[in-house]
């Protein structure tokens, strides 16, 4: 098991939840925490925990970003006009890795930061191999020429366990992405209940 699967497991299982909503994660055969101690009822969790937690499950849903860089989203989102919870949403989901996900070029989050990386996506006409790079309304995302008969991007397209949402216009076909808006929390298809809030109150407070 490479180090990306084994953090992508690791994550579920200490969260409890299936934060992808991938049929393999183990969350779906087990639902209590890791470790021997793991069936052990959990105790009340205290208003840190329950901030400090919705704020991993974030994090972790766009690849395990290091902290540095999630608190750089945070303080970016802060700073712009409007709600703050769904300025971080807007930020994270203009993520070029993130946006090569939700087009189903590849199957994982974790595949598409390595896929951004290795040179295999073009942003309107032009190679980018940074996964942060931040996309804007009315880019054109697609997959190399060359890349799109890898097995993985073929494999992917055809994944019924999640949908295209309506803020991207994608042609598999052609396998390309336009990025149409900026998306609100209720447009991203988050497999489990995201809660920017209580990551700004983590913020706020700490």
């Amino acid at each position: 098991m490479t180090k990306r699967t084994s953090a992508k497991y690791k994550l579920d299982r200490r969260m409890g939840e299936n934060i992808w909503g991938r049929p393999k994660s183990p969350v779906n055969r087990r639902e209590y925490g890791p470790g021997q101690h793991g069936q052990r009822r959990k105790g009340k969790m205290s208003d840190f925990g329950i901030q400090l937690r919705a704020k991993q499950k974030l994090k972790g849903h766009y690849g395990d970003l290091t902290e540095k860089q999630f608190r750089r989203i945070y303080a970016e989102a802060e700073r712009v006009k409007g709600d703050t919870g769904e300025n971080l949403i807007g930020l994270l989901e203009r993520r070029l890795d993130a946006v090569v996900y939700r087009a189903k070029f590849v199957a994982t989050i974790f595949a598409a930061r390595q896929f951004v990386n290795h040179g295999h996506v073009l942003v309107n006409g032009k190679r980018v191999n940074i996964p942060s790079y931040r996309v804007k309304e009315g880019d054109v995302v697609e997959v190399r020429e060359k890349s799109k008969q890898l097995a993985s991007v073929l494999e992917a397209a055809g994944l019924a366990e999640r949908d295209v949402p309506d803020y991207l216009d994608v042609d598999h076909s052609k396998m390309t992405a336009t990025f149409v808006r900026t998306p609100a929390l209720a447009d991203v298809p988050f497999a489990v209940h995201m809660e920017p809030n209580l990551v700004i109150e983590y913020y706020a407070q700490n």
